[in-house]
């Protein structure tokens, strides 16, 4: 009699831990998966369905073929959080957007890490990077979502997924050096100003103090502006990049 309530006994705990077992096993299998595609930027409140849509390109959305480009990414933060973009809004690290030195403002760029395959859109509402080889620069939220934040840098391919039909038309000029005095800008405008047309000096307000870009040329094309900023690297060993002028510039 013993033997057989333990063997009920032990039928019994082993059909309700089989249960247990199948329940748990059935509610893995439904879990939802969650997706970690960073959120579309925040442009503010569309008036239309169709502007929405612009601003907002579905996955998979055809790219510009007009415009692809391949370099190093950066990423920046904090001390430029919270200040004013070159566009005029308040930079947030938090949002999907970035830095490029000629791109139009507002324009879609979908970046590829060519490290991890991983892809981010960002609008772009600032200028820069303006260090040699770095091609734009992201913010927090957009190099979290590239899986870059901790290398600072990372090989990346940019298309253009929204924007203006030709990206490279505008006004450009070549920045030949930044300087925290304004007398060595000065110095350096001077010297300039014989061989060159057009040569400004930009006063920008960064977290540490006043800068003034000096700049070359006042050029129809991006592909004329190239062609001065690799004479101008010839001839007087500037570190030269070419900038879209914006307006008011």
């Amino acid at each position: 009699m013993n033997s057989i309530c333990r063997r009920r006994r032990s039928q019994s705990l082993f059909a309700a831990s089989l249960g247990v077992l199948l329940w748990f096993a059935a509610g893995c299998g439904n879990r939802p998966v969650t997706s970690h595609v960073p959120p579309a930027p925040s442009t503010g409140p569309s008036p239309n369905p169709a502007a929405s849509a612009a601003a907002h390109p579905a996955p998979g959305t055809p790219v510009n073929p007009n415009y692809s480009e391949q370099g190093l990414a950066s990423w920046y933060g904090y001390p430029f959080h919270g200040r004013r973009a070159s566009d005029g809004e308040i930079y947030d690290m938090n949002q999907m957007v970035a830095a490029h030195r000629t791109l139009p403002f507002n324009s879609i760029v979908r970046v590829t890490n060519l490290d991890n395959g991983k892809q981010a859109e960002v609008r772009i509402i600032d200028r820069g990077p303006f260090v040699e080889g770095r091609i734009i620069d992201l913010s927090l939220a957009a190099a979290r979502a590239l899986d870059m934040v901790g290398t600072g840098t990372a090989p990346v391919k940019l298309e253009l997924v929204a924007g203006p039909a030709n990206p490279v038309a505008g006004v450009f000029a070549v920045q030949i050096g930044a300087f925290s005095d304004e007398a060595n800008a000065d110095r350096l405008r001077d010297r300039l100003v014989e061989s060159y047309a057009s040569v400004t000096i930009q006063e920008i307000d960064t977290p540490t103090g006043n800068f003034y870009r000096v700049r070359v040329g006042r050029f129809a094309t991006q592909d004329e502006a190239q062609q001065a900023a690799i004479k101008l690297t010839q001839d007087g060993g500037f570190n030269s990049f070419v900038v879209r002028l914006d307006e008011g510039q």
